[in-house]
């Protein structure tokens, strides 16, 4: 009887969205979206940066309104105009980066928010219950009364499912849930999305991995510059056929890479240390080699020392101990200035931030570190504007960088554009070390392909590349060598050849 209960459950359409158009100056971000999800199932939306996607869903949830089109939830037209409207309306949001209070517990966040149970107080004896009890129901394995600032990431995200379905969610949004989770971790997030589909839930998945939409999704609709290009159940899916939809064109997914033809050692650590921005030891005794064509790939969960390893080898974070040579030359606590004239290139993690500066144009951006050198410059004195105006012209052909022109300020630019022009600047020095750090965060699938052929590309030619990626797609896809690291260690080295996704996982998790 329950099993005809939950097929009839299935057949509900809980959620219609219908003529979507949301415009903003200038941008039709928008353009008459239709998008249902049933009862019990996984719909998938998919599609680059811009395409839609959470336009689409910060209308659903309250934060924007549309300005045609109509929502309905059970049938009935929801105008929805706010968070906690969407949250009455049994809807509920998984957001990327979490939103709790750290120093308190499971059950005092979850009753943020809440009405009162009695008096001025909240009951948190029944809260604490009640989550126990979701908590054995999904699977999640959370201590109600534990500090939140105790927790994994992991086991963090589940604080964030359990919060949701405690206020009544019949209906979840989760906004790229696997980002910063581990193999195993992200296994045990598809159990428990199983299992709430099997309860009736309804879920709206957005991810841009293909691998999980294909695993996880019943159906998958995808978006691509505001229009709705279509919706396929999986069973028509592909990677392949995803990606196209996406981007519009065929998109290479797999790599034929050469065999490793091994140079000399390029890049060299040896026991090094060095502290991290909260003062604890974020990078601990990490010793690693990089050849001449060769790219190694640094896995881990964000935060367990890769931007330490990155900034130390650029010059831009002091050392506590040990030694880095470039080519056999002692660089330990040398200047950005002195890692360029030694042949490292660096691309990093925060492009907005570290990469470009924003208020400036395409052309002085592309210049910023060279721009005293010739021929930008005569005698470091004069800018030779017409030089630097045919080389940013070249740059912007050269990597099919898509701006107005060479003085729009590098701010106009899609993520995946200014990615590009970073790139196209650090390897216009024709390095002898590469450290690329995130190089596709953020970036659509189709400036990703690009990337990764340019890095590819580099490896041809003898650089000794590290690749800094929490992406394992991208770090199994193009590395020769993996290394993991945890807390701040490097945990394990594999081979490409014996790279195994479930071995990776367990040394992310801090497993030897």
């Amino acid at each position: 009887m329950a099993e005809t209960v939950l097929t009839n459950k299935r057949r509900i359409e809980l959620l219609e969205m219908r003529g979507i158009v949301k415009r903003f100056p200038g941008v039709l971000a928008c353009d008459q979206i239709d998008f249902t999800v049933k009862s019990g199932e996984v719909h998938t939306l998919l599609g680059e940066n811009g395409a839609g996607k959470s336009t689409l869903m910060k209308m659903l949830y309250g934060l924007y309104q549309p300005d045609e089109g109509e929502i309905r939830i059970n049938g009935k037209v929801a105008s929805i105009r706010s968070p906690q409207e969407a949250i009455q309306s049994g809807i509920g949001m998984i957001h990327q980066h979490f939103m709790f209070v750290p120093s308190l517990t499971v059950a005092e966040n979850v009753a943020l928010g809440l009405k009162t149970s009695f008096g001025s107080m909240l009951d948190l004896k029944e809260i604490s219950k009640g989550l126990s009890a979701l908590s054995d129901r999904y699977n999640l394995k959370i201590d109600p009364d534990i500090p939140i600032w105790q927790l994994a990431v992991g086991e963090q995200q589940r604080v964030e499912i359990l919060r949701a379905i405690y206020k009544g969610a019949d209906l979840l949004i989760l906004d790229e849930p696997t980002a910063v989770l581990t193999p195993q971790e992200v296994d045990d997030l598809f159990r428990i999305l199983n299992q709430m589909r099997q309860d009736g839930h309804a879920l709206i998945f957005i991810s841009h991995k293909l691998h999980e939409v294909l695993a996880i999704s019943n159906r998958i609709t995808v978006l691509r510059d505001g229009a709705q290009v279509g919706m396929i159940d999986v069973e028509e899916a592909t990677k392949q056929n995803l990606a196209e939809m996406m981007v519009g064109r065929p998109v290479v997914l797999q790599y034929d890479i050469p065999p490793l033809e091994r140079g000399s050692v390029r890049l060299e650590l040896n026991q090094v240390s060095a502290r991290s921005n909260r003062g604890n030891l974020g990078l601990n005794d990490v010793s690693l080699s990089v050849y001449g064509g060769e790219i190694v790939g640094v896995a881990g969960v964000s935060g367990n020392g890769q931007q330490e390893l990155a900034q130390v080898i650029a010059g831009l974070r002091p050392i506590e101990a040990g030694t880095i040579t470039v080519n056999g030359q002692n660089i330990s606590g040398k200047s950005p200035e002195k890692m360029n004239s030694l042949g490292v290139s660096y691309i990093p993690e925060e492009r907005m931030v570290d990469g470009v500066i924003k208020e400036f144009t395409v052309a002085e951006n592309l210049i910023l570190q060279d721009h005293w050198r010739e021929p930008f410059a005569n005698n470091g004195l004069m800018l030779n504007f017409n030089v630097i105006q045919d080389a940013c012209r070249q740059a912007i052909k050269d990597y099919e960088i898509k701006t107005p022109s060479t003085e729009t300020p590098i701010k106009s630019l899609s993520g995946g554009n200014i990615q590009k022009l970073v790139l196209a600047r650090e390897l216009a020095r024709n390095p002898q070390v590469l450290i690329a750090a995130q190089p596709t965060r953020g970036v659509d699938i189709g400036a990703s392909e690009y990337i990764h052929q340019r890095i590819l590309a580099e490896r041809e030619t003898g650089t000794a590349i590290l690749l800094i990626s929490e992406d394992l797609d991208e770090i199994r896809a193009l590395s020769d060598r993996i290394i993991v690291m945890f807390e701040g260690r490097i945990v394990g080295i594999v081979e490409r050849k014996d790279v195994n996704i479930q071995a990776l996982g367990a040394m992310m998790a801090g497993v030897h």
